[in-house]
């Protein structure tokens, strides 16, 4: 598999290009934004499919776009599925930005869900806290973690239907996967999980 990032938006966010090598089929993942770079990168790639961690403004704004532009179906987990349609859940009102055009997930996924990419199968984990309907994306070696986990922290817990203790439950799950993975999250560096389990504060046991 082959893996894109290109950063953007007023944060930033880190939004990945996920290719099948097999197939050329390729998953948008979290594009909060629609700007040149992301849309040359768009062009040269069959674009299939959009999924999405959780429903804030900055992993969600260039969605409608995109799907408009490729024709590519929306993956996000059912607890966030009405996000888009809620400038209030969404952030986008709080931020005086533009309303998010509203879109519809086509597929609502849940925990445990397995998405085929190619020959490429995506595991679905329902990670709460920093939304209610956050989640993270496993194939092969690699997890792309939104705002679940990110490099020595967590995302903040204090905005709609977030939940410290739901959040510190998430990650602990993440802590307990067996082997290494790398770590890509929404926004800043890059990580390995078997950093995280020796610094991340968040993946202590309470």
């Amino acid at each position: 598999m082959q893996i894109e990032c290109i950063s953007g938006g007023p944060l930033p966010t880190n939004c990945y290009l996920l290719t099948d090598e097999e197939t050329g089929k390729t998953a948008v993942i979290d594009p909060g934004f629609y700007n040149s770079q992301l849309e040359k990168a768009v062009q040269k790639h069959q674009v299939v499919m959009i999924l999405l961690t959780h429903g804030h403004f900055d992993h969600i704004t260039g969605v409608k776009k995109l799907a408009v532009e490729t024709g590519a179906k929306i993956y996000m987990d059912a607890a966030d599925s009405d996000f888009p349609m809620k400038p209030e859940l969404n952030l986008s009102s709080a931020m005086g930005l533009d309303a998010i055009e509203p879109f519809v997930p086509d597929v609502q996924l849940h925990d445990g869900s397995t998405i085929e990419l190619g020959s490429l199968q995506i595991k679905v984990m329902h990670t709460p806290g920093h939304t209610r309907g956050g989640c993270c994306y496993l194939v092969g070696d690699t997890l792309f973690s939104g705002d679940t986990l990110m490099c020595g922290t967590v995302g903040r817990t204090d905005l709609p239907t977030g939940s410290y203790e739901e959040i510190r439950k998430s990650v602990q799950r993440l802590r307990d996967l067996p082997g290494e993975w790398r770590v890509l999250p929404g926004h800043e560096f890059e990580t390995k999980l078997s950093w995280e389990r020796s610094n991340n504060p968040y993946m202590e046991a309470e």
